[in-house]
């Protein structure tokens, strides 16, 4: 239920949910970046990120994120590297690449994937623990912000309590911070989703920016840019 579709392109979309219309990480393998000033906050992330199903890119969480901090006087240069079908694996496959260019802030989302395929809870954990010390040995100054996600509950009570517990153990243990469930109180809402029950709505990415907004806007404040 909480996962995202397999290595989509626009065309992949629901039928009744235009494609994005301007190249993103999903289309291209690239991150899309929009041009402001303030700390570099990169968002790696599925197709959760990269907005599968939306008609316009600033509708996508992350670029909401930065119309608040805009409004709120703490701007800051969004990065979407999100892709479609993603596992864990599959970001940490793309690390080496989104280390070439300063890191002020990493916005971790994956793992949505992994819960949908059933995959290994460990191998989640490895990998996402890779990606934040490889982050932070690249960037020392960086921040990492975690977003947690839920496992579809028809694995099993046992699966679905060690993913959650993924990413609490890593919140805790490398000392990140943490947004418990990235779709709280989208998930299961049919106004807020799209007909596939998976990616959200417009509405629902505006929803999902303001969970994840009180946890962001910490980091922002004091930061002006600049890792390099």
């Amino acid at each position: 239920m909480f996962g995202c579709a397999p290595e989509a392109t626009p065309s992949d979309a629901p039928q009744d949910a235009p494609a994005l219309e301007t190249p993103t990480a999903e289309a291209n393998g690239s991150a899309a970046t929009a041009v402001a000033t303030g700390p570099r906050v990169v968002f790696l992330g599925t197709s959760l990120t990269a907005g599968l199903g939306l008609r316009f890119p600033d509708q996508r969480w992350p670029e909401r994120l930065g119309a608040m901090a805009d409004s709120a006087g703490v701007p800051f240069e969004v990065v979407n590297a999100g892709r479609s079908g993603d596992t864990s694996a599959g970001g940490l496959s793309r690390l080496d690449w989104i280390l070439r260019e300063p890191i002020d802030i990493l916005v971790l989302e994956l793992g949505a994937n992994d819960g949908l395929r059933g995959l290994s809870t460990e191998a989640l954990s490895e990998n996402l623990a890779e990606i934040i010390e490889r982050t932070r040995g690249a960037w020392p100054e960086a921040r990492v912000l975690l977003v947690g996600m839920e496992a579809p509950t028809n694995l099993g009570a046992e699966y679905t309590a060690q993913f959650r517990e993924v990413f609490t153990t890593l919140a805790s243990e490398r000392d990140v911070d943490f947004v418990p469930f990235l779709l709280e109180g989208v998930a299961g809402e049919p106004e807020l989703n799209q007909a596939d029950r998976i990616h959200p709505t417009a509405a629902g990415h505006e929803r999902v920016a303001r969970t994840v907004w009180p946890h962001l806007e910490p980091l922002l404040e004091g930061r002006t840019g600049g890792s390099a």
